[in-house]
């Protein structure tokens, strides 16, 4: 009997339980690498409205995060807590991008297949180092926007593509520097050498999307910074929060020019323009 590959996704994407959801992905990640062929015959996508995860974190808004000194033992935790909780939902992210857009070739659902396994192992390397601090995964609330924008975005690849790894993946790309200074302070050198991971391969990940979201445009006849800055202000989504990090923008596919009328947008007053 042949393997659906829109079925296995869709497993893997509602699979609440971490380590089994880590471990269907890299299977699925080691199985196309293999050259196992996967039946693509599947109905259309429908709406999820919350992807599979544990009971544990709870979920809350952005500013119902209590701050915490890093310094302390549970500033330290909460501070890898909230990044293994951004690693896992990017997983989900990636797993939708390739469930939902199946309309899309071969190498596209490859491209996300990967960037769910990085995803993952992101995932099970920092939540292996949050249990040496005395923690696990669950333990500290976390931010529950993330997954709207996946929500906000499922109608339109082009429009997931921009949104998701141009905008929420790049913010990361901005916001891993500056965290990694205050873990060197306090001598973390094991969160450290997996940020440097993380960081790597985020830049390939935002590199991918930006791929997509080019290739799609083409496709459209859209020129393609112009129309990420609509959907930008459209979507109202997070503006650049500095220091931005241009060198790995510029890497990711962003040009000098876009890095510059984005940081223009973030300094705008609202309701200008």
């Amino acid at each position: 009997m042949s393997r659906k590959i829109f079925h296995e996704l869709h497993a893997a994407l509602m699979c609440a339980d971490p380590d089994a959801k880590c471990t269907q992905v890299a299977a699925l990640w080691r199985d196309w690498q293999a050259g196992v062929v996967f039946d693509r015959s599947a109905g259309p996508p429908h709406h999820i409205p919350d992807a599979g995860r544990p009971e544990r974190p709870e979920l809350v808004e952005p500013s119902a995060l209590r701050s915490r000194r890093m310094g302390s033992r549970e500033g330290h935790g909460a501070m890898i807590h909230a990044i293994c909780h951004i690693e896992f939902t990017a997983i989900n992210l990636a797993l939708d991008a390739a469930w939902r857009f199946r309309e899309l070739p071969d190498d596209y659902l490859a491209d996300w297949l990967r960037v769910a396994a990085d995803e993952a192992r992101h995932f099970g390397l920092l939540r292996t180092h949050l249990r040496t601090l005395g923690y696990d995964y669950g333990d500290f609330p976390a931010h529950a926007g993330l997954w709207d924008m996946a929500c906000r975005t499922a109608h339109d690849a082009l429009i997931r593509m921009a949104l998701v790894p141009r905008v929420l993946e790049a913010r990361g790309l901005d916001a891993t520097p500056p965290i990694m200074a205050k873990l060197r302070t306090i001598g973390d050198q094991a969160a450290l050498g997996i940020l440097d991971i993380v960081l790597a391969d985020e830049i390939t990940h935002v590199a991918i999307g930006d791929r997509w979201f080019r290739q799609l445009c083409a496709q459209r006849g859209l020129e393609p910074e112009p129309t990420f800055l609509r959907l930008f202000n459209e979507f109202d989504a997070p503006r650049l929060q500095p220091p931005v990090n241009e060198k790995a923008r510029l890497e990711a596919g962003f040009s000098a020019d876009e890095i510059a009328t984005l940081a223009a947008e973030r300094r705008a007053p609202p309701g200008a323009g």
